[in-house]
């Protein structure tokens, strides 16, 4: 018996949805997965940001570096905003950790100056 890389997939996600991800098939691009992030992040942190402040938060917490990534996962971080105050964030609900909602999207195409289209599995908080 032959099982093909799509029913991986799929039984994973279905997985995943029982134990209560919600599944985003609307989620196929960097785009819409930026969106998401964006919205997520505002609501958790209480806060709106500007397309610039969003766009250097991105270039903050982006790094390939899994002990930054996993530090600034756990911990409050801070950036500056565009009016030179402090803003104090958070990625995850670290206080009331069982909050925290999660998020499955698959098939989610990106393409960048360093990658070609790839197909993957992707979950969020």
């Amino acid at each position: 018996m032959t099982t093909t890389e799509s029913l991986i997939e799929r039984d994973l996600i279905e997985k995943l949805k029982d134990l209560k991800y919600t599944y985003r098939e609307d989620i196929r691009d960097r785009a819409s997965l930026e969106a998401n992030f964006r919205s997520k992040f505002e609501e958790l942190n209480h806060v709106h940001l500007t397309d610039g402040e969003f766009q250097r938060l991105l270039d903050q917490i982006t790094t390939p570096d899994v002990f930054t990534a996993t530090r600034t996962l756990r911990e409050y971080t801070s950036f500056e905003r565009d009016d030179g105050t402090p803003l104090n964030f958070t990625l995850v609900n670290i206080r009331d950790w069982c909050k925290n909602s999660f998020e499955v999207a698959n098939q989610l195409r990106i393409n960048t100056d360093n990658s070609v289209s790839f197909r993957q599995v992707c979950v969020t908080t």
